[in-house]
């Protein structure tokens, strides 16, 4: 993991925002991951890799080939309900990246600007049980980790779930467990989903899609609403550079041959469509729709609501 230091909290903003028909998704913005994160996750993401997939420049990656990830929520409103997608790194927890240790930034503030106030969260997907997917599940009261979204329920794939109950964890990841998980299963909040091979819906307009490879339970979420589609990455692709090489895999990828083929499966049905694909870790503009090139693909970006694209 890179040895850098702690990365300062963006100053506040309006949440970017897109409407899939009738649902709005809202990009909940948590921090800029650091340079040294890019080396670090994706190894195989080289500078000359980067300068030759030119697209990827100016919004993904600056003109030295360094490339640009955040960490960020989405938070979905569907037919009345308020659905938030992974929720970051948290606040005021011991993690072995130095990036992530103790981070401190205004989060919470952030999706209540957004109008999404923690208690109004109805429901809480996590695509995988990662420690940047799990982090503001829950916040340090007194001594003591609660959950974040008191009234909401937490789903995880059951895959996800029963993968990690039969591995030997290290300690980070014990720690995680203990801060950020076990919290909200102790308080009753955690719900096991068994995810179909064609999807399983959730909420109305809202489906978890199986995404194994990063993590053997990892899903994507699919949103649907009068005649458009969106789909919600997770870790299935970290960063657009994946496009333009789809067997370009991450350094925790747990099965990095599956990973590769799932994503050339998700980008193949995506390519040429009208569906927007939000990706979990990608920088602003985060949205596009999905176009080939060659025997790989490229993501035409998509502005949020009321800006506009550089191009």
């Amino acid at each position: 993991m890179p040895a850098i230091s702690q990365p300062s909290a963006p100053a506040a903003v309006r949440a970017p925002s897109w409407s899939v028909g009738g649902h709005t998704v809202r990009r909940i913005d948590e921090t800029a991951l650091p340079a040294a994160t890019g080396p670090w996750l994706l190894p195989g993401a080289t500078t000359d890799v980067v300068t030759r997939t030119p697209w990827l420049r100016p919004d993904f990656a600056d003109e030295a080939g360094v490339l640009r990830l955040a960490s960020h929520s989405f938070a979905v409103e569907a037919d009345g309900l308020r659905i938030l997608v992974d929720t970051g790194i948290g606040n005021g927890k011991q993690r072995a990246n130095p990036a992530w240790h103790n981070l401190n930034s205004d989060y919470v503030a952030r999706l209540t600007a957004a109008g999404i106030a923690p208690e109004t969260v109805d429901l809480v997907v996590l695509t995988h049980i990662h420690t940047d997917h799990v982090g503001w599940n829950t916040r340090l009261e007194g001594e003591s980790w609660v959950p974040t979204f008191p009234n909401a329920r937490y789903l995880t794939s059951r895959t996800e779930w029963d993968y990690w109950a039969g591995v030997e964890m290290e300690a980070a990841r014990r720690q995680m467990f203990q801060d950020s998980v076990h919290p909200v299963r102790d308080a009753g909040l955690f719900d096991l989903v068994d995810v179909a091979d064609d999807g399983t819906g959730i909420a109305p307009g809202v489906r978890l899609l199986p995404a194994p490879g990063h993590t053997p339970g990892q899903v994507t979420v699919e949103l649907s609403s009068q005649g458009e589609r969106a789909l919600i990455s997770g870790d299935s692709i970290h960063h657009p550079v994946q496009m333009g090489h789809p067997d370009l895999c991450s350094c925790v990828d747990i099965a990095p041959e599956i990973a590769a083929r799932t994503r050339r499966r998700m980008l193949d049905s995506l390519a040429g469509t009208s569906t927007l694909l939000l990706g979990s870790h990608f920088p602003p503009p985060t949205a596009g729709r999905v176009r080939r090139e060659g025997d790989a693909y490229r993501l035409a970006p998509t502005a949020p609501e009321g800006a506009t694209v550089r191009g």
